[in-house]
This record gives C-alpha cells, structure tokens and sequence, in this order.
C-alpha cells in the first residue's frame, strides 16, 4: 500500500500550508503528486497491477490519474466522504476534476451517485459504509476493558463547526443523561465550559475504539448533516464491536436495523433522553438489543472483506478504455484474474 499523507506529511500538517493546501483542493500540492506516482510506476517495473485502488482521492488531480490508467491499470475511486457536497468547500476539487478517468467510482449516497455521473464519471456504484472485520472486532472477555473506557452513554467523535453536536449532547445532559465524549476539537466549542465535565479525551483508534464502544451500555449515532449523511461508519462499527447503537432516525438507519429490536432510535434530543432512560433502565433490553444488532449486522455481511470484493468485482468487468495504454505497462498476458490469487495484483494508495 502507498501513503501519499505520509510522504507529504510536513506539507500537509503545517499549520499554514495544510490550511492552504485544504482549503485550495490541493492545486498547489499537484505537481509533487504527480512526480510521486511518477515513482510508483517506475517501481512497478513494467508490470502493471490489476487494480488501482484510491481512497478518498483528495489529493489526485487530473494529472496524476491520467499517468495511473496509461498503465493500463483498473482505476478505483473510493471515498465515503460526500466530495460534490458543500460542507468541506474546495477540498475535493483537485480529485473531482478527474472522476471521468476512473473505471470506477464507488460512492456511499445517492446524492454522490447522481453528481459523480453530472460530472463525468463513466461507471458508479453505490455501497454502504463498512466496518474492519479486524480492527473492530469486540474483546472476548469484556473484564479486559480498561475501567476508563467503562461508561454509561458515549458519543465517539470530533466536534464540527455548524452541525450541533455540543448542545445536543448539552441537551443530553441537562435532562440527566450521564454522557462521556471521546473525540477532538471539542475544546473549540462555544459550549466547552459547560460540556467539559463530561469530556473523556482525544480522538480514539485501534482497541481503544473498540473498548470505549464495548464498554459503554449505550453508544451515541449523530450524523453530519453538512455531509448528507442518512448512516455513518459508526452504524456498523458500533454493532459489529458489540455497542448498543442508539441513533438519529434515518430511512437508513432503519433499513440497516429494526427499530427497538437490533438498534434504539431518536428524531430529536428529548427522544435520545428518553431511549437512553429506557435503555440504562432495563438490562435485559439493552442486551437484548446489543445482541441482535451484532448479529444482523455480521448477517448482513458489512464489512470491509464484502464490500471491497463487490468493488473488486465490479472494477474488473469489461469495460472499454477510454484512454491509450501505455506499451510500457502491457505484460505479454495479463489476464483478469480474480482477486487475492498469485497471479493478480493490486496497489491500494489511502
């Protein structure tokens, strides 16, 4: 797997050139993307993978997937952020201007599925959001959950400009509802003199994910409204880790789980107190419902392994080249052998 954000990463975490570089859809940074999957090809060494797979995309410009499908290389995009969406500004130009050179682009809303095809984009398929059948595995003994990671009701996430999360969770609060927050940014909030009391720490990865989801009797559901979002990662991260999910009420939602059997839902503050209660409340319901969730959900097959193997799938139809295959890139056969075999290979860049 290539990393661009790690090689560009002093360019993309200083403070000011990251600012500029976000908020102008990397243009400026362009010129190095391009030399650097310059240097992937040349790594290749005239063997050209299968499969390209992009994820989020932000930093690709037109340029630099053109150099990608002249290796003759099935070209994925993959981004569950809402790139034609409004809320991150500029910050998916660069990639958006190159939608039409992919064999793919894989999306999670229908919104997207729709504006990917206005601007360009020659094939489209939507898939839900997924866990890591790994990494967000449950403990098996919930007696080796850290006692910090231990709560009532947890909201996991990063505090966002516009979107209400602080005085929702406020609301919470203030109706008794014994909340902890795990996330960033939250100190940048006009609330966080009221709401600090209830802050756990920073941002959570890998098994302290899992243990602050498994170690909570109730697990939190918001959604970014400036992203369009009717379901998020967390919709099935939080079954899957063996969490109670108690989310907004979505269309979504409620496709995904059925309501008061597999997952607990709300349409406002008041409502969320009120499940919370319910839930805290009676012990044989909440496990109830963390049960069935968990088993729909690993029934549904939502996991990164189902979901990838749909992409892979769908990438390696035939489809006509719309642009020249560089000779370079062409072994003497290359057949479209399926994924995860000796005789086929991908480059995943995230």
């Amino acid at each position: 797997m290539a990393d661009p954000y790690k090689f560009f990463e002093a360019r993309l975490n200083g403070k000011v050139q990251g600012f500029v570089h976000y908020r102008s859809g990397y243009r400026l940074l362009q010129s190095g993307v391009e030399q650097w999957v310059r240097h992937l090809i040349e790594l290749a060494l005239n063997k050209a993978p299968d499969i390209v797979w992009i994820d989020n995309g932000e930093l690709f410009g037109f340029d630099a997937v053109k150099l990608l499908a002249q290796t003759g290389a099935k070209l994925v995009s993959y981004n569950h952020d809402d790139a034609t969406g409004k809320r991150d500004g500029r910050r998916f130009d660069s990639m958006l201007k190159s939608l039409a050179l992919y064999d793919l682009c894989v999306v999670v809303r229908p919104e997207n599925f729709e504006e990917y095809q206005q601007r360009g984009a020659r094939k489209v398929v939507r898939v839900w959001m997924s866990y890591d059948e790994v990494m967000h595995a449950p403990f098996k003994d919930r007696s080796d959950i850290p006692a910090r990671f231990q709560s009532d009701v947890v909201f996991i996430g990063t505090w966002m400009r516009g979107e209400g999360r602080d005085q929702f969770l406020l609301d919470l609060m203030n109706q008794g509802i014994p909340i902890s927050i795990w996330g960033d940014r939250w100190q940048k909030s006009a609330l966080w003199d009221q709401i600090k009391a209830c802050y756990r720490g920073g941002n959570l990865g890998g098994r302290d994910y899992v243990a602050a989801i498994q170690g909570a009797k109730v697990c939190l559901g918001m959604l970014s409204k400036g992203n369009r979002d009717l379901h998020t990662t967390r919709s099935m991260e939080i079954p899957y880790a063996g969490g109670v999910l108690c989310a907004e009420r979505t269309s979504e939602h409620r496709e995904l789980y059925e309501e008061g059997v597999e997952a607990a839902f709300w349409s406002d503050a008041a409502e969320c107190a009120r499940r919370c209660r319910q839930l805290l409340g009676n012990d044989t319901w909440r496990e109830s419902v963390r049960s069935a969730g968990m088993a729909r959900v690993r029934a549904s097959r939502r996991g990164h392994e189902a979901m990838c193997q749909k992409v892979i799938d769908a990438a390696l139809q035939d489809q006509p080249a719309s642009l020249p295959v560089n000779p370079r890139f062409l072994p003497a056969q290359r057949g479209l052998n399926p994924p995860c075999t000796s005789s086929s290979s991908s480059i995943r860049i995230s």
